[in-house]
């Protein structure tokens, strides 16, 4: 077990150390930074002053952001200043990266992990319970829903839920926090009042994952149910639900675990559209927002998180993997 860490662990040292690079290459390699945008707009608002005013301007920035040097030496500045904490600047907002994504990374992480919580407390009893029910009524309606849930957009059902949460229940549904807590410090009304507006974006985020991971996990439970240890098990009289949890089950869940190295980054890049709609004060329309903007720092700096917290899903899940499977335990001690 300790070697199979120690490998997880190297190897996840070495994608990073790749990972770094190409978070910087990604939005390096498009022409034009943030001084080209930056100065462009000058000259438009200002159309008045020669070019070589705008070029000399231009050529002042860039000297003074170190934007004027090749990209391999950005690229090593840029990794040494973050081995040493510096996040960067943000040349947009005109404030340190920390300033920026400070905050915005533990409400992130808190929308991921309650979102992940969710779908799998939604998905694993529908998707055990469809399973052993096959092709009874409850097992069509939740394949029906489960349809329904993988084909609405999820920004369009962001649309109905704050309408319905507005109209019907007198929620405030958008952002993670009242006006009163906005800028708060941390109290448990603050914690209850995050707690309710959670609700709406775990809704909206994890619906269609839910109905994928019920569709995934009924597959191979199915699957492991007619296998021959599961006929022999009943055959000596064991009660039908140890038969069906005690390995069965734990063998279905293997996709589900296996799906935490991108659910977590997905929920973070692939919900740009539901953040802006619903007001989230997360990283996913901050990226967007940088990338736009071609502030290269910020962003290179988001793409990296997405990264590492892509490589960290991922070790979670073999670790997980490894507990709950007595086949890749055996296979890796």
């Amino acid at each position: 077990m300790i070697a199979f860490l120690v490998q997880r662990f190297l190897l996840a040292f070495v994608t990073l150390a790749a990972l770094s690079a190409i978070a910087f290459a990604i939005v390096d390699i498009p022409p034009g930074d943030w001084v080209d945008q930056y100065v462009n707009q000058l000259s438009m608002w200002n159309p008045g002053f020669a070019s070589d005013h705008w070029e000399a301007i231009r050529e002042s920035l860039k000297l003074q952001h170190g934007l004027d040097k090749p990209a391999h030496v950005r690229y090593f500045r840029w990794m040494q200043r973050l081995l040493s904490g510096e996040f960067g600047h943000s040349l947009e907002n005109n404030i340190p990266n920390k300033q920026v994504i400070g905050g915005r990374i533990t409400l992130t992480l808190i929308l991921a992990l309650s979102t992940v919580l969710f779908t799998w407390i939604m998905a694993i009893p529908i998707g055990i319970y469809t399973a052993v029910r096959q092709r009874s009524m409850a097992d069509y309606t939740f394949t029906f829903l489960g349809f329904i849930g993988l084909a609405i957009p999820d920004f369009m059902l962001a649309l109905v839920m704050m309408y319905f949460a507005f109209a019907w229940f007198d929620l405030s549904p958008g952002g993670l926090f009242s006006r009163e807590f906005q800028d708060a410090p941390w109290s448990l009304g603050r914690i209850w009042d995050l707690i309710k507006h959670l609700i709406i974006p775990c809704i909206i985020l994890g619906t269609s994952g839910t109905a994928s991971l019920i569709r995934i996990l009924r597959a191979n439970l199915l699957d492991e149910l007619r296998r021959p240890y599961v006929v022999t098990a009943r055959a000596k009289g064991l009660p039908e639900l140890r038969v069906i949890l005690k390995y069965p089950v734990r063998v279905a869940l293997n996709p589900l675990i296996s799906t935490v190295g991108y659910i977590l980054p997905f929920l973070i890049s692939g919900s740009v559209i539901v953040s802006v709609v619903l007001s989230l004060p997360t990283l996913g329309p901050t990226l967007l927002q940088s990338t736009v903007s071609q502030d290269m720092q910020l962003a290179s700096l988001i793409i990296l998180i997405l990264g590492f917290m892509t490589v960290i899903g991922t070790l979670i899940s073999d670790i997980l993997l490894v507990v709950i499977d007595p086949r890749i335990r055996l296979g890796n001690w």
